[in-house]
């Protein structure tokens, strides 16, 4: 070994492995101009990077380590599994006892009419089953035109072909298309709206004027032809969107009017995030078919999922015969050991009744404090989600330049005083493990509002 090796950091020598590796929605030459972070350890709510600074993560990794990190049980039941039966498939009438053991929890923790699960690796792959199981679904009924999905602007629901279509993000769309038959209507976002009209703009008038968009798109294209709409209960990577109270009633009615399917994407929005098991509890929605991810393990290992309502299920099962569809890794049995593991400690540690009644109220609270500072316009959240609006003029509603990128200066510094928020747009969002302690909210609220300092006088 070289002296110049032998003084090269543990970080410096991942960093430089690293240049090999194509990160996820990253611009390559950003990382030749600043090396990525290594995160090296992590325990509980914090993480540990490779020069030992520990990071508070308001984001539970990417929404999922719902169970925070380091919990043993689910470590050992990864262990446990993978030495006894670290894989078969599902195909060709075989299943594995944890496989089968998962699908009958879940058939206990979803809402009261679903009671079936297909098994995926992640939520893109359970939106891409969504879309399979759709058309199966008119098919078999003798209704092969109806194949439109109605989706939302600025929707995210992953980010393979199918998935990224039925997502509403321009960015995606303008480098891989959209796929046939999936059309976008607006988005429940009332503050955008509001800073868009500049003036002012009755959250529950545009709630329904918002779900009428889903009924006008049904009557354009033909109701003959329409399939489903899908929806995350709550906007998760679109900017943690809250819609208003009026919504999500309107909608129910409008899928019941025209009898199409109702898709709640909960790979978000699920496993406790909102104060109950899943958004569509939150919002007694009783959808059709419900793509799960990223909570099912607390991220511990990949799986998701899409559960069915037992009305699909009759088609499907009595009239559908083979569906031809499916993934190697469906129902992994040591992924599907990590997550009974996972909702076996959720509800011994009765974790949704805890974020219900004491965890998210008090984040909801110390969270609002933020909305007194001078850069931030609104403040949502529900559960433990949370977004802050970052504006140039918070009485007029007037936004920043979308040039000035200003939610990207304020992660930085969220960055550099070891805190994890993420930025979309101008807005700073949250989504943090579901164990985080009052205490950590305490933390999280004191590095908060210094990082808004900090953009502030960057940006004046």
């Amino acid at each position: 070994m070289t002296t110049a090796t032998a003084n090269i950091s543990n970080t410096e020598k991942w960093q430089g492995m690293d240049g090999h590796h194509l990160h996820p929605f990253t611009n390559p030459n950003d990382l030749k101009q600043k090396p990525p972070r290594i995160i090296e350890s992590a325990k509980g709510v914090y993480l540990t990077d490779s020069d030992g600074n520990q990071l508070l993560d308001m984001m539970a990794g990417l929404w999922c380590v719902n169970m925070g990190y380091g919990q043993q049980k689910l470590i050992d039941a990864a262990s446990t599994q993978i030495s006894k039966l670290p894989y078969y498939n599902a195909f060709f009438k075989t299943s594995t006892p944890p496989a089968a053991e998962l699908s009958s929890l879940l058939a206990e923790v979803t809402p009261g009419h679903m009671h079936h699960a297909f098994f995926t690796s992640s939520g893109s792959e359970a939106n891409d089953t969504v879309l399979r199981m759709i058309w199966r679904y008119w098919d078999i009924l003798g209704k092969p035109e109806k194949r439109i999905v109605i989706s939302r602007k600025n929707a995210y629901h992953g980010s393979t072909i199918a998935a990224s279509s039925l997502g509403g993000m321009d960015e995606m769309h303008a480098q891989g298309g959209i796929i046939p038959d999936i059309v976008h209507v607006d988005q429940p976002n009332w503050f955008a709206k509001r800073c868009e009209l500049g003036k002012d703009l009755d959250r529950e008038e545009f709630g329904r004027q918002a779900a009428q968009s889903i009924a006008d798109k049904i009557e354009e294209l033909g109701v003959d032809k329409v399939a489903a709409f899908i929806a995350e209960p709550i906007q998760g990577a679109g900017g943690v969107i809250v819609p208003p109270e009026s919504y999500w009633p309107e909608v129910k009615k409008i899928c019941e009017h025209y009898g199409i399917l109702l898709v709640a994407d909960e790979v978000i929005c699920g496993f406790g995030r909102t104060g109950e098991w899943f958004g569509s509890n939150y919002y007694d929605l009783k959808p059709d078919l419900m793509p799960i991810a990223k909570g099912l393990s607390s991220g511990y290992l990949p799986i998701g999922g899409v559960m069915v309502a037992d009305r699909i299920i009759d088609v499907l099962v009595s009239k559908g015969g083979e569906f031809n569809h499916g993934y190697t890794y469906s129902g992994h049995p040591v992924c599907a050991a990590v997550a009974i593991a996972n909702l076996r400690l959720m509800m011994e540690q009765n974790i949704v009744e805890t974020v219900r009644e004491k965890t998210a109220p008090y984040l909801q609270r110390r969270l609002r404090e933020l909305g007194d500072h001078p850069l931030v316009g609104e403040v949502r959240g529900v559960g433990m989600f949370g977004a802050l609006e970052l504006v140039k003029d918070k009485e007029n509603y007037v936004k920043f330049e979308k040039n000035k990128a200003v939610g990207i200066v304020c992660r930085e510094f969220c960055f550099e005083n070891n805190l994890i928020m993420r930025a979309v747009g101008d807005a700073m969002i949250i989504s943090p493990p579901l164990v985080i302690s009052q205490a950590d909210i305490d933390v999280f609220i004191e590095r908060a509002w210094q990082c808004l300092d900090l953009t502030q006088k960057a940006i004046a």
